[in-house]
């Protein structure tokens, strides 16, 4: 017992025990700077020395742009701009799939490739006529409510409304003698205009010039967006005179009459109307004399 406690007694005085740090000048020998020490004090100094700078390495890194080079550890602004180029690429992906198919749109357009399934309606009209006399059409109080109200809704309505097709009115894109009308059988989505060499070509309504250009089998072509979905479409030409983007009015000259392309047969012009995708009589809409 007495030698642990001697032992003990070693330990704290070494421990204790008074050391002093001079600093001399070389020359004069002369003090400067002198710190009483012991081996405690210095234990104790460096220990809190040693937390401190682990702390501050630790706030550092914590709270400052150091931690984006820790292995593995990805800072918020990163993470921020591949969430808004994830967004952003789901987005483009969208856009390119709407860009194709109506650029597929188009080119069925442009080649007239489009199939019409014809429907007799006589038969549909006497597989499910009625008999009115079997029937009580007289109106019941709802019914007229429901009438009332929405024939209110739809005379104030500024935003949706129902174009009726026959009252739709079209400026002719010339005028000249129809040496081929509109015939779904056969394919030929259009009326062929005959007219002299240049003569100008007008809009037939207002809209957006999508599609400018050359094609070998129809020449010069140009199409034009409406309102609606309506999309009117011009070939043959012999020039253009507006460019994809260019927004026009109707009766405005936009080319001029000619006998471009492989499928012509003279100076005439191919003249089409396309209604949402399904092509239309332009006979039914334009006097074309």
């Amino acid at each position: 017992m007495g030698k642990k406690t001697k032992k003990r007694k070693e330990i704290k005085r070494k421990l204790l025990h008074k050391y002093r740090l001079v600093i001399l000048n070389e020359s004069t020998f002369e003090e400067k700077i002198s710190f009483k020490l012991s081996r405690l004090n210095v234990f104790v100094t460096g220990s809190f020395f040693m937390i401190g700078l682990i702390g501050l390495t630790i706030l550092l890194i914590a709270f400052t742009p150091l931690r984006e080079y820790i292995p593995g550890y990805s800072s918020t602004k990163l993470k921020k701009q591949a969430t808004d180029l994830t967004y952003k690429t789901d987005s483009l992906v969208k856009t390119l799939n709407y860009t194709n198919r109506y650029l597929e749109n188009i080119r069925m357009v442009l080649k007239g490739d489009i199939e019409n399934n014809e429907v007799n309606r006589d038969s549909l009209f006497q597989q499910f006529k009625l008999d009115p006399s079997s029937i009580d059409l007289t109106p019941t109080r709802q019914d007229s409510m429901l009438r009332a109200e929405v024939a209110l809704e739809d005379k104030y309505n500024l935003f949706e409304r129902n174009l009726d097709k026959r009252n739709l009115v079209l400026f002719p894109p010339i005028t000249g003698t129809v040496s081929m009308p509109f015939d779904a059988r056969e394919k030929h989505y259009a009326v062929d205009v005959v007219a002299p060499m240049d003569t100008p070509v007008k809009a037939a309504a207002n809209g957006t010039v999508i599609f400018s250009e050359w094609t070998a089998g129809t020449g010069y072509v140009i199409i034009l967006e409406h309102e609606g979905g309506l999309l009117s479409v011009y070939k043959h030409n012999g020039s253009l005179a507006k460019f994809q983007g260019a927004v026009v009015r109707g009766g405005e000259v936009i080319a001029s009459v000619g006998n471009t392309g492989e499928l012509t047969t003279g100076p005439h012009l191919h003249f089409e109307l396309w209604d949402n995708g399904n092509a239309v009589n332009p006979l039914d809409y334009i006097d074309f004399k």
